[in-house]
């Protein structure tokens, strides 16, 4: 249920809504826009007296959410898109595109430098790099831990290019909050719901990646373990799902977009490396993302790779991002974005 504030409600009003939410035994959520203040009612659908609330000083309206999702429905925002600054001007959400590229793993000191450098040079806005990997082999690279998170800190400082890194268990999530600028939640981690929490209980933006078997439906009520837990700064990322096809990795549902964008008020990114397994159709994949609506791309790049540690099949090389960043703006202008270079490409 969603309680809407009249845009004059004042602030004693709002708190005198959420005194009779809690009497109720009910969670309140308060979302403070520029116009209006909306406050989403959530726990059992048997205590929720919308008769009570409707009568309240201030409010104008009370509208029930039937969607299982309650915070992440798009009625909660009242329609409105939710807006999610990662750092360094890379704000999702909004009418920029912004590009989140990278290696897959974090190798070494040297060579996240290098591709740094060279995500910066293409024009992208973020970097991502894994210092935890969760791997179907155990015997395969497992990441360097703290010391590749201490990697991407100094690329970030020498670049200004914000940092989006995986984490793997709740133990986990408070040491890569204080490195990274936004948190990952991988695909093998889609319902650990306890990971969820955590990420949830911090303030860092969570960028959260649709499990390989997951429905919409499934999805979004996952990613309400992050909302509800407090944390409202969630970016969705379809990477692509398990299918009967073998001509690709995954298959990338790109109608997902839409449906999203019909349905939450989340941000919505794409993954063509993933979500394709081959670095000859990301770019294809990552320009019909942007031509079906999408608010963000996360692709793998690395300066080398048929020696890459992980993944170098889907990894495109740092000529080829700068090639794409051009070819990906044309895109957005016809569909009414932008996917300008990032401000750290001009220093």
């Amino acid at each position: 249920m969603i309680v809407v504030m009249r845009p004059d409600a004042t602030k004693q009003e709002v708190q005198h809504v959420v005194k009779l939410i809690k009497e109720m035994e009910l969670k309140d959520h308060v979302i403070e826009g520029t116009d209006l203040t909306v406050i989403a009612v959530i726990g059992d659908d048997r205590k929720k007296d919308g008769s009570v609330l409707e009568g309240a000083p201030g409010v104008d309206r009370v509208m029930k959410v039937l969607a299982p999702y309650k915070m992440a429905a798009k009625e909660t925002r009242s329609g409105k898109k939710t807006l999610i600054d990662i750092g360094g001007g890379c704000v999702f959400g909004g009418k920029q595109v912004p590009v989140i590229a990278g290696p897959c793993s974090v190798e070494d000191e040297e060579k996240i430098m290098v591709a740094a450098r060279a995500v910066k040079a293409a024009g992208a806005h973020a970097l991502r790099g894994g210092a935890f990997k969760p791997r179907t082999n155990p015997y395969a690279f497992q990441g360097h831990g703290e010391d590749g998170l201490k990697m991407l800190a100094a690329a970030r400082a020498e670049t200004g290019l914000p940092i989006v890194t995986e984490v793997l268990t709740p133990s986990e999530v408070e040491m890569v909050s204080e490195y990274a600028d936004c948190l990952q939640i991988g695909t093998r981690n889609s319902q650990n719901y306890k990971l969820l929490e955590a990420c949830g209980n911090q303030p860092k933006p969570v960028l959260y990646k649709r499990g390989m078997s997951m429905t919409l439906d499934e999805w979004l009520q996952a990613a309400e373990y992050i909302l509800a837990a407090g944390n409202p700064n969630v970016i969705l990322c379809e990477r692509g799902i398990r299918t009967f096809e073998d001509h690709t990795r995954n298959t990338l549902s790109l109608s997902v977009v839409p449906e999203l964008q019909f349905r939450t008020h989340l941000p919505i990114v794409i993954d063509p490396s993933h979500g394709t397994g081959h670095a000859r159709l990301v770019p294809s994949m990552a320009k019909a993302a942007i031509a079906a609506g999408c608010d963000g791309l996360a692709i793998e790049m690395h300066q080398d790779p048929q020696h890459a540690m992980t993944d170098g099949a889907q990894s495109i090389t740092p000529e080829v991002l700068t090639e794409l960043m051009g070819q990906l703006q044309r895109v957005a202008e016809a569909v009414d974005k932008e996917c300008i270079p990032g401000a750290a490409a001009a220093v």
